[in-house]
């Protein structure tokens, strides 16, 4: 269930603009050899129109100004933040595995788990740094994520062992993947930022494929 947002505007602009810059190492090179089109007659950027209309020849910052806004919205700092500290808490139910877990299997789950999150941390984290820090856009309150587990799940998890470790562990960890889920797809609709839109896919795809695994087991 992947989300993809428009960006075809962006798409055509940017490679309009790669074209203009192009004939222009030409010509100033002396090469003998034609000018793409964009780069022709008054050295504008072609634009192709929607369905049914001509293409126009607009200015090189008049086709920069077209390019989408993908400055971060609240929506976006809200689930970075909150989605580290979901991730967090997976990272301290996989740290029980290797010595509490009875079945190798559940074992491999937790390496993976943990494996996966620890880097998407740091990925996040430098996000948030990236933009100017962690903001107040409600993601201080934890206990309304989708799919933590209380403190009394996690007081349990940590006292079973064996069989009944393994039982409980995945089924807390499907719950925690399919609030990452629920988080990412809200993220999707609201956000505006590509990078975390890119971010939020990709915990899409990769914890739906974890919930698939954890339940065959």
């Amino acid at each position: 269930m992947l989300i993809r947002r428009r960006r075809a505007v962006a798409a055509v602009t940017l490679s309009a603009l790669a074209v203009l810059a192009l004939g222009a190492c030409e010509s100033g090179s002396g090469s003998a050899s034609p000018k793409p089109t964009a780069a022709a007659g008054t050295g504008g950027v072609v634009v192709p129109g929607k369905p049914g209309e001509p293409a126009r020849r607009v200015s090189p910052e008049e086709a920069a100004s077209l390019l989408p806004d993908e400055r971060p919205n609240g929506a976006d700092f809200r689930y970075v933040q909150m989605m580290v500290v979901h991730h967090r808490q997976a990272l301290t139910m996989t740290s029980l595995a290797p010595t509490r877990a009875g079945s190798s299997q559940v074992r491999k789950v937790a390496e993976r788990i943990a494996a996966a999150q620890q880097p998407e941390i740091g990925a996040m984290e430098g996000w948030l740094e990236s933009n100017g820090g962690p903001r107040d856009q409600g993601a201080h309150d934890h206990h309304t994520m989708p799919g933590m587990a209380t403190e009394a799940q996690l007081a349990e998890l940590r006292a079973a062992k064996g069989a009944a470790f393994d039982e409980l562990f995945l089924k807390l960890m499907v719950t925690h993947h399919e609030g990452a889920v629920t988080m990412a797809a809200e993220v999707l609709a609201q956000g505006n930022n590509v990078l975390v839109e890119e971010m939020a896919n990709d915990v899409i795809a990769q914890q739906t494929a974890e919930i698939n695994r954890m339940r065959s087991l």
